[in-house]
């Protein structure tokens, strides 16, 4: 029975046979199980945190051995309940939101036995009026795991004020109108707690409960209980049939194993259906995850099942779907076009040219509803949240609403919008469309110049994680591991920047942090965490930079949890190795085993898909020298048995079938089966480094308030100096926690940032305008449509419009524009449609000047049904003259949204700011 049958390339959208139907018995289905040869007395790989060896990984007292090339063990015992500190930092939220006390400032309790005592429980919490207990803390006294605590809040002052005037109001002067009062949460530090407040409704226990109505609301938690089992298992022994698939061996049992390992897991990855799951515990498949996977190793080794998952994610109307992002999705989030970097890896990989013209239009589509709804044509850059890093308190201060994300022009999600601009031209081209082909390469060109204008810091020698703020934009001086690993891969650095790049960008002992350094009060997962399929980039950026130290180390990284948690884990802690540490994980994880089997094909074996051949770039790090074979290696018509000899990055010969193989490339039209046999020079670049760290927490974010020409927030624990930033440009440096502005005489907004004793930076603080009304001009909405008939609350003037798909999908406004200068044009709105964090019914629209499009509005969820809750949208920038205008807010095909019905918003305002 033949488990992957061949299928020409006009035939391969043939469904596949389900995955798992082709098992055999064990004897007749597993790979010889050679015996490993002894390991030698010196490692392959070491550092301070653990020694790789050639048929094991030793970390402290844990080690995971391979038995032969099919068998691990592991003995690893995950420490995730040991050591935990006693004091418990937390804080009330109100609808899952931080809106008690302002940041930084929380709750403190000692959760130790007390003299006594039956157990413990808070004293009663009056809401917004902060409780420090003052219990001393021994030495070597620990949280003991399995801790129930009662925590109990005093809600009648919330309460009180809703009774007298059918508000409250907050710590930051928001109204919390009572009809908008869904849900009483606590949020922490110490596991089941979290400072995710987007997700706090989701975790069992951490909702209060008030049964009698008397005001008091309560809960339990159980502390430092965590859901991980101490080990994933202690053995893995090959069980599916997978001589299908491509069968790899070298002198190394270790790596020989982890590729099984990897390769089984990539089938148990397959649906029946014939799509990709996202990981063990994902169902489904979410773009961006099949997308880097494909581009990683599946688009070789599954092709079909990578079309499936692929087209899986195209909306009726022929776009790419944005399926999770902030604020409602698209386009808040725009790194949906990872897909089609993904597609043109299929097509390399097939040559299926009926593929290609599927493809072609659905990008095409895509790109161009992106460059209206997400460009930012000061910069020639692309708005969206991070590529992958899409839990925003993870990786954004918490002052920035959905909005701001969407304003923000990140690095990653830049290089991808680079790649799929270049894409598009290269399948335009084969296409016969060199028009559409040559505005894209110019579009890509943009992006390109943008990321080395805008994010490229040379004092660091890498890129910015993104830029940020709301009139005026700054730069994130953090590093963004895969943004930073994209930009050397699709060629946005040139070799000089990418050695650089590589050379300086902070790694930790175990691995490459998703940024860094990390948020102060945010427990791992995309913060203080390594994802091994962000290695692997990083891994195979370092090749491509020529940093064999960088490459070794990131092999070395990737390994080392798959061996010793004996799975190929979604995400890892950064500061000490654990999979139990971060709030969400998965075993079978699709990208990471896609990173292992990646590792294999496109960095040791250095393949390298084009439109026209498979080109070889191999690189074998010296210490991991040797003999290796990849066999039945499948590569559009042909079928490959490739053999490789030495070490380096320098190819001395490369025969096809014992004859010279011009220019390392395997020619497009090739078939059958053939050997390829590969000798390197023993050859490797210059000594380039790492920049090694150790775990480092960036200061808390400065709160700043402004009175009286004095601007002024709470010292910030560790801060040794403040950055005071007018307009995005620097004001001042300051070691006390007060700044004088001045006189007000044009538009001016401020931010502070911290800067501790290593010369780290906060996030900088929400902008604040000062004596910004004299420049701004109030226009309420029911004056241009009549005002909805809805119960909502908070408004301003006389009511609000509702816009929808169906009411008034064309808006205009006649506005008198006082002076000639440079103007941001935003709407005071609300969107209940769903949570901030979630969900696909962001609102957006096309604001128009006089007929001519000057920008798009868009107008992210707030919170489920809270339509009282009141924010702005991004600005529009404007230079205007003196008069009068006519703008239009409309509704055009390229502002539909991936919900594709429900496009709804209620407007209250729109406000004119002159800047300059």
């Amino acid at each position: 029975m033949l488990c992957r049958p061949f299928f020409p390339p006009r035939l391969l959208l043939v469904p596949l046979l389900v995955a798992g139907s082709c098992q055999m018995p064990k004897s007749t289905t597993q790979p010889a199980a050679t015996t490993p040869p002894p390991a030698p007395a010196g490692p392959v790989w070491q550092s301070a945190a653990y020694t790789v060896y050639r048929d094991s990984v030793v970390q402290g007292p844990h080690v995971a051995r391979a038995r032969s090339r099919t068998e691990l063990t592991s003995n690893y015992q995950s420490p995730a309940n040991a050591f935990q500190s006693p004091q418990v930092s937390f804080k009330f939220s109100l609808n899952g939101k931080d809106n008690e006390m302002p940041p930084g400032q929380d709750h403190v309790f000692v959760a130790l036995p007390r003299a006594g005592a039956a157990g413990l429980e808070t004293p009663l919490i009056v809401f917004g009026q902060q409780y420090v207990d003052r219990t001393p803390v021994p030495a070597n006294a620990y949280l003991a795991p399995n801790t129930p605590l009662r925590i109990r809040l005093d809600l009648r002052p919330v309460l009180a004020a809703f009774k007298k005037q059918g508000y409250y109001s907050l710590y930051n002067g928001q109204k919390l109108y009572q009809q908008d009062l869904k849900h009483v949460l606590v949020a922490g530090n110490t596991a089941p707690l979290s400072w995710d407040f987007d997700n706090l409704i989701n975790k069992p226990g951490l909702a209060l409960t008030d049964p009698d109505g008397d005001g008091i609301y309560e809960t339990t938690v159980v502390l430092n209980a965590h859901a991980d089992q101490k080990t994933t298992a202690r053995q893995w022994q090959a069980r599916l049939d997978v001589a299908d698939l491509p069968q790899y061996q070298s002198e190394y049992p270790l790596f020989d194993a982890l590729y099984n390992l990897a390769l089984e897991e990539a089938r148990r990855a397959v649906e029946p259906d014939s799509t990709f799951r996202t990981g063990e515990s994902w169902a489904g498949v979410w773009t961006r995850d099949i997308s880097y996977s494909i581009i990683l190793a599946q688009a070789a080794l599954q092709p079909k099942v990578a079309m499936n998952s692929l087209l899986r994610k195209v909306t009726p109307g022929g776009r790419i779907i944005q399926d999770t992002g902030t604020g409602g999705a698209y386009p808040v989030s725009t790194d949906r076009m990872i897909w089609a970097v993904a597609a043109w890896e299929v097509y390399k990989s097939t040559g299926d040219e009926v593929w290609l013209r599927r493809v072609y239009p659905i990008i095409k589509n895509s790109l161009e509803d992106d460059l209206r709804n997400a460009l930012d044509p000061s910069s020639g850059l692309m708005r969206g949240e991070s590529s992958f890093l899409d839990w925003r308190e993870q990786t954004y201060p918490k002052w920035m609403q959905p909005v701001d994300i969407y304003q923000s022009l990140n690095l990653g999600t830049n290089a991808v919008h680079y790649q799929a601009n270049q894409v598009l031209a290269l399948m335009a081209e084969r296409l016969g469309q060199e028009e559409v082909g040559a505005r894209h390469r110019q579009q890509a060109a943009s992006i390109r110049q943008g990321l080395n204008d805008y994010l490229w810091q040379n004092d660091k020698g890498y890129y910015g994680q993104y830029r940020y703020g709301r009139m005026a934009s700054i730069l994130s001086p953090r590093s963004e591991a895969l943004g930073e690993a994209l930009a050397v891969l699709f060629g946005v650095a040139d070799s000089e920047r990418s050695r650089s790049v590589v050379a300086n960008t902070p790694v930790m002992d175990y691995g490459i942090p998703c940024i860094y350094p990390q948020t102060p009060g945010i427990p791992p997962y995309h913060n203080n965490a390594v994802w091994p399929f962000v290695q692997s980039y990083w891994g195979l950026a370092a090749a491509k930079a020529g940093n064999e130290e960088a490459y070794l180390e990131s092999l070395m990284a990737v390994a080392r949890p798959a061996a010793l948690f004996l799975t190929n884990k979604e995400n890892f802690v950064a500061s000490d190795g654990d999979f139990a540490g971060t709030q969400v994980n998965s075993s079978v994880m699709l990208w990471s085993l896609s990173g292992t089997l990646g590792l294999v094909y496109r960095g040791l074996f250095g393949m390298d898909w084009q439109a026209d051949g498979l080109v070889f770039r191999p690189f074998v790090p010296r210490a991991l020298q040797g003999t290796r074979r990849l066999t039945g290696f499948r590569h559009r018509w042909a079928t490959l048995d490739i053999e490789m000899t030495g070490y380096g990055n320098r190819i001395s010969t490369i025969t096809l079938d014992g004859q010279p193989l011009p220019n390392a490339t395997v020619p497009a039209n090739l078939s059958g089966r053939h050997s390829i046999r590969i000798e390197l020079a023993g050859q490797v670049p210059p000594a380039a480094g790492q920049h090694k760290v150790a775990h480092h927490v960036a200061p808390m974010t400065p709160a700043v308030r402004y009175q009286s020409g004095q601007l002024s927030w709470a010292a910030v624990e560790g801060a040794k100096a403040y950055l005071v930033l007018r307009n995005g440009e620097f004001a001042g440096r300051t070691t006390e926690a007060s700044f004088a502005t001045g006189a007000a005489t044009a538009y001016a907004e401020y931010q502070v940032v911290a800067v501790d004793a290593q010369g780290y930076e906060s996030f900088a603080s929400e902008p604040l305008p000062v004596g910004a009304a004299k420049f701004e001009r109030i226009y309420q909405m029911e004056a241009f449509a009549p005002a909805a008939r809805l119960p909502y609350k908070g408004f301003t003037g006389k009511g609000f419009v509702e816009i929808s798909p169906t009411r008034n999908p064309r808006l205009k406004l006649q506005v008198v524009v006082p002076a000639g200068g440079l103007y941001a044009l935003d709407f005071r709105y609300a969107n209940g449609n769903g949570p901030i964090n979630t969900s696909n019914k962001c609102a957006l629209r096309t604001l128009k000047a006089d007929g001519r499009a000057i920008g798009t509005v868009v107008l992210p969820q707030r919170g489920v049904d809270e339509w009282s809750d009141w924010g702005y949208t991004n600005p529009v920038f404007a230079t205007l003259s003196e008069g009068v205008y006519t703008f239009e807010l409309t509704l055009e095909p390229s502002n539909e949204n991936m919900n594709g019905a429900v496009n709804q918003a209620m407007l209250d305002q729109l406000r004119l700011t002159r800047i300059r």
